[in-house]
């Protein structure tokens, strides 16, 4: 399949259950079903950036199969999950939304909930609940915020410099002194003060797997996005070449584009992440497993290290299949000569009143 259409390569040693994926850098944001025992929970919280639903260590559910959807607008996902063991497993299951700083952020361009996020359980939508952890230096300083006056809103949000657009009630000038004794501001520029501490989101619910029964889980979102409008190509960048796995084919086929583009040279590009290597938690790996890349008009480039051939199901979808797919690494996928995109902003994380 010539580079204007398609670009993948396998790396050396990559087989049918392995696949070797490159880091994450843009959210794509993720489902963490962690155990009931609070380091499980814990740990599942700490992988802020997942992107695929994870599970403490399990000999009970299995995950029967998954169809991951990718383009640069939307990523869907759908699970089947198998509680295979004789009981029934009742499990909290978290979507830990990107850790952000409390201080300023320019724009939410990586932080907050997704757009158009929603999850489903079984076709039905499911509700969640809100969970949230204030951090510095390593150490949960909620509680102490918490002594010392802050509401939640404050805390998540903070009233100056959020990367939100919210509405929350200034510090009291004691509040601020104490803060800023115990090294809970920090200086940003002209002698002013922001939170010194990051905050982690996480939405969480109660899920129930029957023993014996496949319960199927469909979640959604637009994903953060690197590049974006006005990206270029640099073909001569070996980190870029490594982490897509492109080759001369896709360099010259941009260059020909950046050519046509005209004097400025522009051909506009998206990057688009998601964790698989949650995968392995699952009792067999991912059993069954579907990566449809889905292009937003037939002469977009698209470039990923991935294992496995791709079928042209279409125009513009590419698709391949893995069974028993234990995933090394994580998906990086760089989408060029793309049109214009859609909303990709955070929106400010449910925090409860």
């Amino acid at each position: 399949m010539g580079a204007a259409d398609f670009r993948l390569a396998a790396p050396p040693g990559a087989g049918s259950g392995q696949g070797r994926l490159t880091g994450w850098r843009a959210l794509a944001a993720a489902l963490a079903i962690a155990s009931a025992v609070p380091a499980m929970a814990n740990d599942g919280i700490a992988a802020q950036s997942a992107g695929g639903i994870v599970f403490g260590k399990t000999d009970a559910v299995a995950m029967k199969k998954e169809v991951l959807s990718v383009s640069a607008d939307l990523i869907k996902v759908d699970y089947e999950f198998l509680n295979e063991s004789n009981s029934d497993v009742e499990e909290t299951i978290f979507f830990p939304l990107p850790e952000y700083a409390a201080g300023y952020h320019g724009s939410p361009t990586y932080y907050g909930q997704p757009q158009q996020f929603t999850v489903e359980v079984d076709g039905k939508r499911k509700p969640y609940d809100t969970t949230f952890v204030a951090m510095l230096a390593g150490k949960d300083v909620t509680a102490r915020l918490r002594q010392l006056g802050l509401t939640d809103q404050q805390i998540a949000y903070f009233p100056s410099h959020t990367p939100f657009d919210q509405q929350v009630a200034p510090l009291s000038e004691a509040q601020r002194a104490i803060l800023l004794k115990e090294g809970l501001l920090g200086q940003l520029y002209d002698e002013e003060w922001v939170p010194a501490w990051t905050v982690k989101v996480s939405y969480l619910w109660q899920q129930k797997f029957p023993a014996g029964k496949v319960v199927r889980v469909r979640h959604q979102y637009a994903p953060f996005v690197a590049a974006g409008s006005a990206a270029t190509y640099l073909g001569n960048d070996e980190a870029f070449e490594k982490k897509y796995c492109s080759d001369q084919a896709f360099q010259k086929t941009w260059q020909r584009l950046s050519a046509r583009a005209g004097e400025n040279g522009v051909v506009n590009a998206v990057a688009v992440s998601y964790i698989l290597t949650t995968g392995n938690t699952w009792k067999n790996g991912i059993e069954d497993f579907t990566l449809n890349l889905i292009k937003g008009k037939p002469d977009e480039l698209v470039s990923l290290c991935f294992p496995g051939t791709f079928s042209k199901i279409n125009s513009t979808t590419l698709q391949v299949k893995l069974r028993n797919f234990r995933p090394q690494q994580d998906l990086d996928v760089y989408f060029g000569n793309v049109a214009a995109t859609g909303e990709h902003q955070g929106v400010a994380p449910a925090i409860a009143p």
